[in-house]
């Protein structure tokens, strides 16, 4: 594949670039944090109307057509100001009901999330123990029990694309945020962006809300594409926290000379620029891969690019914020918020161990030692 962006992405990137900067300022941040809950409202608007909410999506369903390249590089420039929206979740939400939706649940959830105006969020955290929901059929559709720990945006959205059990398979529903029987609490997550468990006791969900596809299908097929947006999220957070970094250590003097100039402070430095790159390169070829139809490559190939998220996105993180010094640990200094976002990507759908797990539960055999990578 060719690395490079073509035309209509480096137009998607610069456009993306030039809202995050004008509507994602500190200031700004800081604010949705506080008094917003974590989601900036005006900024998600802003991008509703410049069409990026639905740049992932195929033309006939509204969107650019510019598949997961186009998420990829849109969600590079929110990490790069990390933008509290809760685009990688809705994105992946709106691609799904668009690959396995009916024409009447296409219809009528995705105007919604192209326009802003209805989002719908999708619960993918793995769960634990007896989290997670369970499914009895009724003759409205389905009845759902059952809790999820942690739902980006679930207090904001219109509704939540869910996976639950029922009877040993795997379903998929858009289950509506107002029914009765469901109720979200807030959670103080790590990035301070807009979380909620959610709580279903015998929430209805109508057959016109529930996906006809294979429920194991459907999950596996998002799972991939939610791992890619979160290791593209993730690049642009490390490279504009080593863009920080590298302005402060070339400013910064000691002992009458810059910090940058001390080996051991530009060796660091260039293992968080590697391991970005690392990151930059395995996301957009998975991305690729999921564009060009080849599924099951991508599969791996989203692992790869996660694991590299997670492992390499904490270490350059950490990196960026030890060459600050003190001043690194200031939780109101800029560096420090990406290190809070490196740090929710990296646990986010399993951690650098989890997803190296699930690699190698897809390799035959583990390669020989001293063979080429």
């Amino acid at each position: 594949m060719d690395f490079d962006l073509d035309g209509d992405l480096e137009a998607a990137r610069e456009l993306a670039s030039e809202i995050f900067a004008d509507l994602a300022t500190l200031d700004r941040v800081v604010e949705a944090e506080k008094d917003q809950g974590g989601f900036d409202r005006t900024l998600w608007k802003a991008l509703a109307d410049a069409g990026l909410l639905g740049i992932a999506l195929p033309e006939q369903a509204g969107g650019a057509g510019l598949g997961m390249l186009g998420l990829v590089t849109v969600l590079e420039q929110q990490g790069r100001r990390v933008a509290p929206v809760p685009l990688w979740p809705v994105a992946v939400a709106a691609l799904t009901i668009a690959r396995f939706g009916t024409a009447d649940q296409v219809s009528a959830w995705l105007p919604g999330i192209l326009d802003g105006s209805a989002p719908v969020t999708f619960a993918l955290e793995e769960s634990t123990g007896d989290a997670g929901l369970a499914a009895t059929r009724t003759p409205a559709g389905l009845s759902l029990t059952g809790d999820l720990l942690s739902v980006p945006a679930a207090r904001e959205a219109a509704a939540v694309l869910v996976p639950a059990r029922l009877d040993g398979t795997t379903v998929m529903a858009i289950v509506p945020t107002g029914g009765a029987g469901l109720a979200t609490t807030e959670l103080a997550a790590t990035s301070r962006e807009s979380r909620a468990s959610v709580r279903c006791a015998g929430v209805t969900v109508a057959g016109a809300n529930v996906l006809p596809s294979d429920g194991e299908e459907v999950l596996s097929w998002s799972r991939r594409r939610a791992r890619v947006a979160l290791a593209a999220l993730q690049t642009g957070v490390c490279e504009q926290a080593l863009q920080v970094t590298a302005r402060y250590t070339s400013q910064r003097e000691q002992f009458g000379r810059p910090l940058s100039t001390n080996q051991a402070v530009a060796v660091r430095a260039a293992d968080a620029y590697l391991d970005t790159e690392a990151i930059r390169l395995t996301t957009r070829r998975a991305a690729w891969l999921m564009d060009s139809g080849q599924e099951d490559a991508a599969e791996a190939a989203a692992l790869v690019a996660k694991w590299w998220a997670s492992r390499a996105g904490l270490r350059a993180v950490h990196a960026t914020q030890h060459l600050h010094g003190g001043i690194g640990a200031d939780v109101d200094y800029p560096v420090h918020r990406y290190f809070l976002w490196g740090r929710q990507i990296a646990f986010s759908l399993g951690a650098a161990d989890a997803t190296a797990a699930a690699l190698g539960d897809r390799l035959d055999q583990a390669p020989p030692i001293g063979a080429p990578s």
